[in-house]
């Protein structure tokens, strides 16, 4: 998946399927590292991608709890 395509949700799921894999008693150790340098990547994008959206959410909602129209830029 290209990371212009890439979305969080589908991430996840990738991320969670390497979990599963590296859980299984019988992972060759050659591929379990393969397997958690890959989960580590899309555990740094989907923490990168929740950092965005904090900071787009934080720049929508005023201190006092009300919603600012603002213009949401994509990175």
């Amino acid at each position: 998946m290209t990371e212009k395509k890439r979305t969080f949700e589908a991430t996840m799921a990738e991320l969670e399927a390497i979990i599963q894999k590296l859980e299984a008693d019988d992972v060759p150790l050659e591929d379990a590292i393969s397997y958690y340098e890959k989960g580590m990547k899309l555990s740094k994008w989907c923490d990168d991608k929740l950092t965005q959206v904090e900071k787009q959410v934080a720049n929508i909602i005023t201190e006092d709890g009300e919603f600012k129209r603002v213009e949401i830029e994509e990175e």
